[in-house]
């Protein structure tokens, strides 16, 4: 009979081992471990495959189990003190940005940006109206309250009993499947860790670390001071007992990475502590039953703790919450706390509009949090029986509690700050934003290519021909750009002229069989140059306008920006909403010849005062100080603010805006036109513009050329 080899290690033992074996294989083989991100997707999904119907089951069967009066006494005392629980850990979260350092940071487009444009509504996110599209959107909160409310009706409910065990029973089974799951998780851990450690760059994987220590110093303020602290000065027990009695299951719950084996020994030890302070009658144990299970039932102040993810990964997006952002992460937080966090982290991501990709680095972290979660978990489990207990008995001083929240947001306050101060001198960081896209290359093949052309005119005869015929007559088509057109026209580290529109402009070279002659022309003289053939298009992010169209052709829009505002990082807050900028007082916007002349400044903002700017460039280096914000299209100014950190991007919720590009054309050219937009009709269809995008627009590296630093290649030299 043979033994299975890993029977001796613990589960704990071996997703710590997976953990450090999926690091070392992405160091060591690089890029190619990121093929196994899907091994950690199914992983993913598996888990929060059972945490929609664990929700429904488990808080209906356990708030449905009580009789009305201890229902009555428990909700109103343990719900209290549940949600002052909440509260301080909540305070203790929004604290945990003063420790992030004051680091440059910038991130491409964001397709969550354009996201906040959909319409939320907060009563179909909490009213229930229709329990089973709850359900099967993962609409969170809805079902928390639909669980509620049906828990609370099956209390007066007679003969309920088979099915309060029918709920006992389903989620006693949907908690063996999620330990079936678990099971697998030194596969799914080695999986992310190897995936994430092989891709992720180097400053990525320093900035997590910032994370861990700020996510530890907050956990160690509530796990060892604000719980056993509360019980200690609010009722008869001491700090050592509670400290003394949580240690175990604490620790239990920390090695096996969930709190659910350690409930009966939670029962035990608060019946120990009861039984010697002479406080176990009937009630006190009866609530205790009642409690440990149901308590299970609702967030505990480590899942609340490990909301704070959220924060950081708003601030590692280089898009930090703002302090008017904070009740909405205080109560849709708690609301998605209720399933786990691996469905309330990208719950909030999503409505936050952060990079959803930002779940996978939570994923690496969760690695080493998760354990704690559990552990605190297990105290929370004890401090909420000791106190509702003590209340119960009328043991309970409400005042010291608000001692102790008081002294525990001081003590985070003041420890963040500090520990802020520190990581900001300890930690080595050097922003690559702008590296990122100055070494950008072109993804697709490139076309026989001068980058510094600069032809002369045609002549008058030449001019009056088709120019499709001159084009392939000559065997090469002329593309003018202008300065100023990132990301859709601008020269990169080798003096290359690359983007978004350079790339539709080497495959439309391609195409013609012809070379590209990339011509430097300024903007004012566009119309002439287009007219007197020294080029045959324009590119560069150009808006389509019906002024502009008196001036010259356009060929069919290619894409379409949405408009936005552009300000100081700090000031973000102040022009998130549409209808809070219109009554502004004294607002000073920065406008384009172009976007003054077409008028969409002052119709959608008549309130402002209008600064004519001649170059955003200037505008980003603060030659225009008394401007508040500058109104730009979002794609493009994203591209700008990796230039100038300092800066950032803001589609007011409200401002619904669309700005369509297209290639300026020469007049009077109705077949080089009617080619561009076959041209365009057909590169649209076989995805060219959709990978352009991704890789100019959100950053995306679809052909990297310089891979990743990996121990196979850069130290053994094995593989290229």
């Amino acid at each position: 009979m043979k033994l299975n080899p890993f029977k001796k290690f613990s589960l704990f033992q071996l997703v710590i081992t997976s953990l450090v074996l999926g690091i070392t294989a992405g160091i060591f083989f690089g890029e190619p471990m990121g093929k196994l991100e899907i091994v950690g997707d199914i992983y993913i999904k598996l888990l929060q495959m059972t945490v929609i119907p664990y929700i429904l089951v488990s808080l209906i069967g356990g708030i449905g189990r009580l009789d009305s009066s201890m229902a009555k006494l428990l909700g109103l005392r343990g719900g209290a003190l549940i949600l002052t629980l909440w509260g301080i850990t909540v305070l203790t979260t929004l604290c945990l940005p003063l420790a992030y350092p004051e680091w440059k940071s910038a991130s491409f487009f964001s397709s969550p940006m354009t996201e906040a444009r959909k319409h939320i509504s907060i009563l179909d996110m909490y009213i229930p109206a229709n329990p089973f599209y709850a359900l099967a959107n993962t609409i969170v909160p809805a079902v928390v309250i639909f669980s509620i409310f049906l828990g609370s009706a099956l209390i007066s409910v007679k003969n309920k009993d088979y099915l309060i065990l029918d709920m006992q029973s389903l989620s006693d089974a949907l908690m063996k499947m999620a330990s079936m799951v678990a099971n697998t998780a030194p596969i799914g851990i080695f999986a992310l860790s190897a995936a994430a450690a092989g891709t992720l760059q180097v400053h990525a994987l320093m900035r997590l670390q910032v994370y861990l220590y700020v996510y530890l110093a907050a956990w160690l303020i509530i796990a060892f001071y604000t719980l056993p602290m509360l019980v200690a000065r609010a009722t008869p027990f001491t700090y050592q007992e509670v400290i003394k009695e949580a240690r175990l299951p604490m620790i239990t719950a920390f090695a096996t990475g969930t709190v659910l084996v350690v409930l009966p020994m939670i029962a035990e030890k608060t019946k120990k502590l009861l039984e010697k302070h002479r406080m176990d009658n009937d009630a006190s144990l009866s609530a205790i039953d009642a409690l440990v299970p149901t308590t299970y039932s609702f967030p505990s102040v480590g899942t609340v703790l490990g909301l704070g993810f959220v924060l950081f990964a708003a601030w590692f997006a280089g898009s930090p919450l703002g302090i008017s952002h904070y009740p909405e992460f205080c109560i849709m937080g708690i609301f998605s706390a209720f399933g786990s966090l691996a469905v309330a982290i990208p719950f909030l991501l999503d409505y936050f509009r952060l990079p959803a990709d930002l779940f996978q680095l939570y994923m690496l972290g969760s690695v080493f949090t998760l354990r704690f979660v559990t552990a605190i978990a297990a105290m929370h489990g004890v401090v909420i029986c000791l106190l509702v207990t003590s209340a119960i008995l009328n043991r309970l001083r409400w005042t010291k509690i608000l001692e102790v929240m008081a002294i525990t947001l001081g003590l985070s306050l003041t420890i963040m700050t500090g520990l802020g101060i520190i990581l900001s001198k300890t930690i080595h960081y050097d922003y690559a934003g702008y590296k990122q896209l100055i070494n950008k290359e072109l993804v697709n093949p490139v076309a026989d290519v001068n980058n510094n052309a600069s032809p002369g005119p045609l002549s008058p005869e030449e001019q009056k021909r088709s120019r499709i015929d001159i084009i392939r007559e000559r065997g090469s088509v002329r593309v003018g750009y202008s300065k100023d057109r990132l990301p859709f026209a601008f020269k990169n580290e080798k003096g290359q002229v690359i983007g978004y529109d350079m790339e539709l402009a080497h495959a439309l070279a391609r195409d013609l069989g012809v070379r590209l002659d990339v011509v430097r022309i300024d903007w004012p003289d566009l119309e002439r140059e287009l007219d007197q053939g020294r080029i045959d298009l324009a590119v560069g992010g150009i808006t389509i306008s019906p002024e502009r169209a008196l001036r010259f052709q356009f060929s069919r829009s290619y894409l379409d920006e949405l408009l936005s505002l552009v300000v100081l990082d700090y000031r973000r807050d102040q022009f998130s909403s549409y209808e809070k900028i219109r009554s502004m007082k004294g607002l000073k916007l920065g406008v384009t010849p172009f976007r003054y002349k077409e008028g969409a400044a002052q119709r959608l903002f008549p309130n402002a005062e209008l600064v004519i700017i001649k170059s955003p460039r200037d505008f980003f280096r603060g030659e225009y100080p008394e401007i508040d914000a500058m109104l730009y299209t979002a794609q493009t100014a994203t591209g700008w603010t990796l230039v100038y950190p300092e800066w950032t991007v803001v589609i007011p919720k409200g401002l619904d805006y669309q700005c369509p590009m297209a290639f300026a054309m020469p007049d009077n050219q109705e077949r080089w036109k009617g080619y561009m937009d076959t041209w365009l009709e057909t590169r649209i269809k076989t995805g060219l513009t959709e990978q352009a995008y991704r890789h100019w627009i959100l950053g995306e590296e679809l052909n990297q050329k310089e891979k990743r630093w990996s121990v196979i290649r850069n130290v053994l030299g094995w593989v290229d």
